[in-house]
């Protein structure tokens, strides 16, 4: 695979990213491609080391590591190293529906677990798969794929993000029948209204849109089975039923004045701001400019948030996360394979540092109250700092006396994750059984509670990375084949 002494001869090459100074003045993507004789030396880091987590994907409790889709890695690293772009694409397309999308967005737990960062710095997997795509499409080659055969079974998708059209791509090439369903205006999910432009262009979802529309799977929009399209309908117009309506109940912080105006979940912010972007604004659009802002929660939702404020316009800004900030290196109960929670800088931080030259976040900060003005909107932020041990074996924490401090807010985004599938309409109607953590229950094939009704997704897996949404897809697909080619309901 690649050349023999590619890890040797190569460093890590890092991917190219558009200046912060210049990218927050727009919404364009940030990221660029390596010219192709780097990318090919990268490629050809790739070690043949005969046994490549990189695309083993699973899980070592409780963190993931390698690629749930099980993508080829090392076989198309080797032929982007000879220089087989259109073989490489073939290979990379056998596994994952939509490189365009994890090229972009995913966090690359495939590099987390490539055998070469064990002692050195391990291979630019993501870049790679995203040039591969890329170069598919700048070429021509990708275009659509028609079925030769249809079968006489229908099926229903509820909800078009990653998961939703990874099943639909898959049954659809079984030859079934496939309407997708979608609540908002356009196409996506949370590929169209959850993930900024500036990481991942909207042109991109919708051009992989018209393919999957041009080789036979419908979709419908603005409709949203359960309020106004009736449930009973679609079991009996449909075989059989994927719910995709991922993980949409966010998080909340019950604290006092948390009903003050200007306190918002995060995703409303980020959807209403690409909705603007789109063309389509309304009048729940949240502006940040000239305003203090404060966003609670660390992960990528939050990061999103701090990009998006800053290409707002917003006065100041800062990040609070609950937990310690991590070390700069992998610990001792985070060994390899397992993805690396290491302290990073990513691109809204980035670009906060550069236009400010302070980092915008604070760790170890928990939020004690919301300050109100006496028009009953937020003004500031009360905090403590914390200090992180063990109570009987169960992590706690207690506040640093003396440590309180307001921080001016004339908005807060609450980006702490989600708890799970909305439960009223759709989920309610179907009397479908939850799991503890208020996810949809299935069997090993996808299926819930109900005959003929299955989930995929963050729906049934809980919050979690579009890799994993698409590998969902992929398998609930083929879970609604065998049934419906059972012929039992």
């Amino acid at each position: 695979m690649g050349k023999l002494s590619g890890f040797i001869d190569y460093k890590r090459a890092l991917p190219i990213l558009r200046p912060p100074q210049e990218r927050v003045g727009d919404w364009n993507e940030f990221h660029q491609h390596l010219p192709e004789s780097v990318l090919r030396e990268q490629a050809g880091r790739c070690m043949d080391c005969g046994v490549p987590f990189c695309h083993a994907g699973g899980l070592s409790q409780p963190v993931s590591y390698g690629c749930p889709l099980n993508n080829l890695i090392p076989d198309w690293n080797d032929l982007v190293y000879k220089g087989d772009w259109q073989g490489a694409l073939d290979q990379l397309h056998r596994t994952n529906n939509f490189p365009e999308f994890t090229g972009r967005v995913c966090p690359a737990p495939c590099e987390g677990s490539c055998v070469l960062g064990i002692n050195d710095q391990p291979v630019t997997i993501k870049e790679i798969e995203c040039a591969i795509v890329d170069h598919g499409f700048d070429m021509g080659w990708i275009g659509p794929r028609h079925v030769a055969t249809r079968s006489d079974k229908s099926v229903a998708i509820i909800g078009s993000g990653p998961a939703g059209l990874a099943c639909a791509a898959e049954l659809n090439r079984f030859g079934h029948s496939v309407t997708v369903f979608e609540k908002e205006d356009r196409v996506g999910g949370l590929l169209m209204y959850g993930i900024p432009n500036m990481k991942l262009d909207k042109s991109i979802v919708t051009r992989r849109v018209n393919l999957l529309e041009a080789e036979g799977v419908a979709f419908v929009t603005n409709v949203e089975v359960g309020r106004n399209y009736p449930t009973e309908r679609l079991l009996e117009e449909f075989d059989a039923t994927v719910i995709c309506i991922g993980s949409e109940q966010p998080r909340d912080l019950l604290v006092e004045n948390r009903n003050a105006e200007g306190i918002h979940f995060a995703m409303n912010f980020l959807r209403e701001n690409t909705r603007k972007l789109l063309g389509g604004g309304s009048s729940e659009h949240i502006s940040v400019e000239g305003k203090d802002v404060v966003v609670i929660g660390g992960g990528d939702t939050g990061t999103d948030c701090v990009g998006t404020a800053l290409r707002q316009g917003c006065r100041s800004l800062v990040q609070f996360e609950i937990l310690p900030q991590p070390d700069g290196q992998r610990s001792n109960d985070n060994p390899w394979p397992q993805w690396p929670k290491i302290h990073r800088t990513d691109y809204g931080q980035e670009e906060a540092i550069c236009l400010t030259g302070e980092d915008p976040r604070q760790f170890s900060v928990v939020t004690k109250k919301f300050v109100v003005d006496n028009l009953g909107h937020v003004c500031g932020v009360q905090t403590s700092e914390i200090e992180w041990g063990a109570n009987e074996g169960v992590r706690s924490y207690l506040e640093v006396s003396g440590s309180e401090r307001t921080w001016p807010a004339q908005l807060v985004l609450l980006a702490m994750g989600f708890t799970g599938p909305r439960k009223l309409g759709l989920v309610s109607d179907l009397g479908l059984t939850l799991t503890e953590r208020g996810t949809l229950s299935v069997d090993e094939a996808n299926q819930t509670s109900r005959d003929g009704i299955f989930a995929a997704g963050d729906v049934e897996r809980g919050q979690s990375l579009v890799v994993w949404a698409i590998a969902a897809g992929r398998k609930t697909a083929v879970g609604v084949h065998e049934y419906l080619a059972r012929g039992t309901h």
